[in-house]
């Protein structure tokens, strides 16, 4: 079918069964910002309806399960597994830099707001660390201009690459419906399909988010008080992507060009 001129998908539409998603303590799950300066992207597009939910196969309800058993996971500094991806984060954005610990003065050069970096993705969990660290060995050069921002005209008061990432993470979850049994957005259900086709579909799309974040940072010649509008912004030109007719692989996003590795 088409909307607005452009062809779009058909979603099947079905009973609502199961309950919602509850994440952990702490997981996401609220709508409590992790950075003081900035405040969650939550609004819901004109797709999104809360009246509706959709049907999903089982590879899709096998997928959404993985995906939310990594998003329940919340930080804890006491696993030795969560500090070796904390400190294999700093290492692919700074090779050859020593890390003199995981509280360090040193994160705030990567954008955290703190020289704990854990206060910072709180809200966002674990998989918000898990997301940077796939963008950083999966795309390094995409990565690196952000971090570095290398490309355009800069503002003098950039966002902070860090927290940026975590807001991204939280935005997606929200914006996906990633917290519920079956999606209630044709966004939600759109994605599930691709999930179930790569189950990397969550951390490619994140990769995708953030440069098409910033190349909209860019454009609207943002600075930090403007990240909010900008992330909205971005969520508005995501959502229309997820709804081309063409869009059978996370990979066939418009957006997903801008990823250089």
């Amino acid at each position: 079918m088409e909307r607005n001129g452009v062809a779009v998908r058909r979603i099947s539409q079905g009973p609502h069964r199961g309950n919602a998603y509850n994440p952990a303590p702490g997981a996401v799950g609220s709508t409590a910002w992790i950075g003081k300066g900035f405040s969650c992207v939550c609004a819901h597009g004109i797709e999104n309806d809360h009246s509706l939910t959709f049907d999903i196969t089982f590879p899709e309800e096998q997928s959404l399960n993985r995906l939310q058993s990594r998003i329940d996971v919340v930080y804890d500094s006491s696993k030795k597994e969560h500090q070796e991806a904390l400190r294999a984060l700093w290492y692919a954005a700074y090779p050859g830099v020593e890390l003199l610990g995981l509280v360090s003065d040193q994160w705030k050069n990567m954008g955290w707001q703190g020289k704990d970096p854990s206060t910072d993705f709180r809200g966002g969990g674990f998989i918000s660390v898990e997301n940077l660290l796939f963008f950083a060995r999966n795309y390094p050069k995409s990565f690196q201009d952000l971090l570095q921002k290398q490309d355009g005209d800069r503002a003098l008061w950039e966002y902070p690459f860090a927290v940026a990432g975590v807001n991204i993470t939280f935005m997606l979850i929200q914006m996906l419906d990633l917290q519920l049994a079956k999606p209630r957005s044709y966004y939600g259900a759109i994605f599930l399909k691709l999930l179930s086709v790569n189950n990397q579909a969550f951390d490619i799309l994140f990769c995708i988010t953030f440069k098409l974040m910033d190349r909209q940072w860019l454009t609207m010649h943002a600075s930090y008080m403007d990240f909010n509008v900008v992330m909205k912004s971005t969520r508005r030109l995501l959502e229309k992507e997820l709804l081309l007719e063409h869009v059978n692989r996370i990979e066939d996003l418009p957006s997903y060009r801008l990823l250089t590795r």
